[in-house]
Formats: structure tokens, C-alpha cells, sequence
């Protein structure tokens, strides 16, 4: 009897781990809850499973209980789907509504949704849910173990671990030292001035959650011989397939007396038909998704005065809705504020406030930064851009002439702004919103001012350049602006192509 139960007990276990396996192979995890629905289910699991999947939208990271109940008829289940203390709603399945390929949804972003009060509990849970989920990435691919369980018996074996970059030092003999926490300690993490790896750690950036394999000397210090970013899947899905065309814009600057108004006028007279167009391409055009920086803002940069041709913030607002509202019905906009738009400085930000959003026509979707969005069945990651100017600083070769570098190192990371308390102001959430949980379709940025376009690991990279003129601020930095260069995707193929209006 005992032996029975041995096997019963592997054998649930061995339709666990498949399940679990087969999820993430899409690139989707599990609530423990609904893993549990699924192994217990009565009916045709392969069935489900795939209805499950076909049923998830890409941009969704984990699978929770409540979209795996509504997918199952009363009485297939062996077991109760709501936990113990919550009432079972009356339940009555029904078919998942179609949704038209040029649909638009937003699936997540901080609007309404902040937890920050800036206590020391907060930065707690901030960075313990930054570690567990970039853990649980790269824990696919390596078998690592805590801090705490390197004492003196470990000494001279080779062993993996995840933790967060705490500090990045050279010692004096030349070799490279990282320190490096999880939950159960630090660790310092030595990289020898001749090893292999030694250029690839210049790479190392200050508070992202890396993977390290290599030697313990079992005081507390491991001879490093590989490093392990989280990164994109090898492996893609196939891409998703959309229809129509997406136009990519960020930092129009309204209110600047550099803004490029008659290159937006001739913009606007080819999006709307109103000029000859023997490709056809602006009628295809279904969304236009803009990364931030609406207006120039106020007080942004030092003698910003002097560079405003409207010095009032909701005037700005103002002229930005005409410029907006002059669009064609049929097409979708999508609005995420950057740092000169009127919403806190610190990121995530939250979308345009009502006060502002009343001046522009109701069909406009307001959005967070960063958020994601899905068009159509194309997941987007909307993100304004500004931990550019991090990386920038701190990677060899990323550079502002090409800002898709740079957006290639987040989706390595699996993070969008993984140095904390350097040029952005990061509030300390309960969750942080800017782990790549999943790959996007589309990563989109701006905030750079210049055009960017590249493909890594079937994720199209593009940054959007601006609609503003080189400012006398930005001569005195060496910003050479790209303006009225406005990418635009076709989603059934994916490709990209730059339309010029300069």
C-alpha cells in the first residue's frame, strides 16, 4: 500500500513538473492554484492546456487560477476553485469573446495602482520582488543555490548562484570584485584580471540580478568562471500576427519654439490622405503609439524659459490635442507621458492626468510609462526611454546615435532601468514594473531624440527620434536630434521602414 502511494505520489509529481514544463516552453508560469486546477482536472488536459494557451494574450507573465476556472465546465474539476473564506460566484461558462485584430487593450501600467509611500519597508519589497522574478528567469537556466549555503563544506567545489549586484570594484592587483545578495546573504564574487570572462564583466551594471557559476573558497567569496544574464528566450515563438500598420512616435515637444510644426503639417496631410501617396502605406496605418514627451514642459532644464513659445503647461496641452486631434477617426493613439510631460518626476509615472486628457478627442487611450499595450494581438512595451542616459554612462559602446543598443542591453537585463538612485528617480513600488517579465513583440522608447532600429532574439527594437529642432541645450550637450523621421511597423510582417516629413 505504502508502495502505491509512492508512485501515486511521482507520478502527480511527474505531471506537474510536464505541465509546468510545457507552460514555460511558451514562455508562460504558473499560480501554484491553477497548476493545481489543471493536474486535477477530469477532462482532456491536453485539451485544456491548449485552450489555456490560445486564450492567454503574450504580454501576459503568469497564468492565475481565475483565467484557468473560467475555462472549465462545473463538475470537470476535482476540487474547488476558490480558496477557502472566498464565496464561489455563481458560475455560468461562456464562450471568450473574439477580439477584432484591430483591437487595442491595455494590459498593464501604474495608473491607479501606486503603493508608494517612500518608507524603508518599501524599498524592501521593491528590490525582494525585482530579485524573485529576474530569479525566477534565470533560474531556467541554471541550478543555483542561496549565499547561506556556502560555508566551509563548499569550499573548493564549483557552484551557481543568483543574486543582485550590490557594488562593482577594481582591486589594486587589477582583479574585478562584485558583491553580490539574495535573501540569504552576500557574497563577494571575484573575477581574476587574466580570466576569460574579465572584459565581459565591464558589463556588470550596479543593482541588476545576475547569475555567477565558479569556485568557493567557503569564506565567503566565489573565483568567478562564467556569468549569466537573464535575457531573451533563444527560442522564440513564431512572431505574432497582426494586421495594418503601427506608427511609432515620441517627443513631440509642444510648447517648444523648436518644435517642427510645418514637418508635422505635411504629417499629418499624408496620414490623412490629403496629399498624393502612390504607396498606399498611410492608409494602412490603424495606431499611432507615442513614447512620452508630449509637450516640453516647464522649468524642465536650466534656461528652458528662452526655448518655450508657450510658457503655460496647459496651453501646451492644448496645442499638443489640436495637433493630435487633427488625425484621422480610424486610427488608434496611444499616449504614454516622459519627464517633460505634467506627471511626477519619479517612474513609473502614471498616464496625462483627466485635467489635461479632456483636451484631447475621448477615443485617445491613456497610458503609464511604462506600460504595456496589446494591438491587435501585438504586445508592445511602451517605455519612455530615460535609464538611456544610465546606460549610456555606464556600458561601453552604448551611445546616444544609437539608442537601440542600448534597449538591446534592457532586454538582456530583462529589466528597463536596472541601475537604481543614478539619473532616474525610481519610486520604490511594491512590484517593480519595469521587469521584462516576457518578451514583447515591440519595444518602443524615445527620450534619445535620435531613430533606432534593430532585432534581438525576435523582439523589434525602436526608438523614435523627436519633433523638435536641435535646442541651444542640446548643442551644448552634443545631442544631434533626428526630427520628422517617424518609424512605422506593418504587423503582419513585422517590418519596420522610416518615413521622412523633415
Amino acid at each position: 500500500m505504502l508502495e502505491m502511494s509512492r508512485t501515486g505520489l511521482r507520478e502527480s509529481l511527474d505531471i506537474g513538473r510536464d505541465i509546468v514544463q510545457r507552460f514555460a516552453e511558451q514562455g508562460y508560469q504558473l499560480e501554484p492554484e491553477a497548476l493545481e486546477i489543471i493536474c486535477s482536472y477530469h477532462g482532456a488536459r491536453d485539451d485544456l492546456i491548449r485552450r489555456i494557451i490560445g486564450s492567454t494574450d503574450r504580454s501576459v507573465a503568469v497564468i492565475q487560477m481565475s483565467q484557468v476556472s473560467c475555462l472549465i465546465e462545473p463538475g470537470e474539476s476535482g476540487r474547488n476553485h476558490f480558496p477557502e473564506g472566498i464565496v464561489s460566484p455563481s458560475f455560468h461558462p461562456m464562450p471568450l469573446p473574439s477580439i477584432p485584430s484591430t483591437a487595442t487593450e491595455l494590459k498593464c501600467d501604474i495608473t491607479g495602482r501606486s503603493t508608494c509611500v517612500g518608507d524603508y519597508e518599501d524599498f524592501v519589497r521593491y528590490f525582494r520582488d525585482r530579485y524573485a522574478k529576474i530569479r525566477e528567469i534565470l533560474s531556467r537556466r541554471m541550478n543555483a543555490r542561496p549565499i547561506e549555503s556556502l560555508g566551509k563544506s563548499s569550499s573548493g567545489r564549483e557552484v551557481s548562484l543568483i543574486g543582485m549586484v550590490m557594488d562593482i570594484r577594481t582591486t589594486a592587483k587589477g582583479n574585478r570584485v562584485i558583491e553580490l545578495e539574495d535573501p540569504t546573504g552576500l557574497i563577494l564574487a571575484v573575477i581574476q584580471k587574466d580570466a576569460e570572462i574579465y572584459e565581459q564583466s565591464r558589463f556588470v551594471l550596479p543593482d541588476e540580478v545576475i547569475g555567477v557559476t565558479g569556485i568557493s573558497d567557503g569564506n565567503g567569496r566565489l573565483f568567478v568562471r562564467s556569468l549569466l544574464w537573464p535575457d531573451m528566450p533563444n527560442s522564440t515563438q513564431a512572431l505574432e500576427k497582426g494586421s495594418g500598420c503601427a506608427l511609432l512616435l515620441s517627443d513631440l515637444h509642444v510648447g517648444s519654439k523648436y518644435f517642427m510644426d510645418d514637418a508635422w503639417q505635411r504629417f499629418i496631410l499624408w496620414l490623412n490622405g490629403e496629399v498624393d501617396d502612390p504607396s498606399g502605406l498611410a492608409s494602412q496605418v490603424k495606431y499611432m503609439v507615442i513614447a512620452g514627451d508630449v509637450v516640453d514642459g516647464i522649468g524642465i532644464y536650466p534656461g528652458q524659459e528662452s526655448d518655450l513659445a508657450i510658457k503655460d503647461i496647459y496651453a501646451q496641452y492644448e496645442a499638443a490635442a489640436l495637433c493630435l486631434n487633427a488625425i484621422r477617426k480610424d486610427i488608434t493613439v496611444i499616449i504614454a507621458p516622459g519627464n517633460h510631460d505634467i506627471v511626477r518626476q519619479a517612474e513609473p509615472q502614471p498616464a496625462l492626468p483627466e485635467v489635461v486628457q479632456k483636451y484631447f478627442r475621448g477615443d485617445r487611450l491613456f497610458v503609464g510609462n511604462p506600460a504595456w499595450v496589446s494591438l491587435g494581438g501585438i504586445s508592445v512595451l511602451i517605455y519612455h526611454g530615460r535609464s538611456i542616459d544610465d546606460l549610456v554612462l555606464r556600458l561601453p559602446g552604448i551611445s546616444y546615435a544609437a539608442p537601440e543598443k542600448a534597449m538591446v542591453e534592457m532586454l538582456k537585463r530583462r529589466h528597463l532601468s536596472p541601475i537604481y538612485g543614478s539619473r532616474v528617480s525610481i519610486a520604490p513600488e511594491h512590484e517593480d514594473h519595469y521587469v521584462i517579465s516576457r518578451p514583447p513583440a515591440i519595444l518602443h522608447c524615445g527620450h534619445v531624440h535620435t531613430v533606432g532600429i534593430a532585432r534581438y532574439k525576435g523582439v523589434v527594437v525602436i526608438n523614435s527620434g523627436t519633433w523638435q529642432s536641435q535646442t541651444d541645450f542640446q548643442k551644448k550637450m552634443n545631442v544631434q536630434p533626428q526630427p520628422a523621421v517617424v518609424p512605422i511597423i506593418d504587423l503582419a510582417t513585422m517590418k519596420v521602414r522610416k518615413l521622412i516629413f523633415a
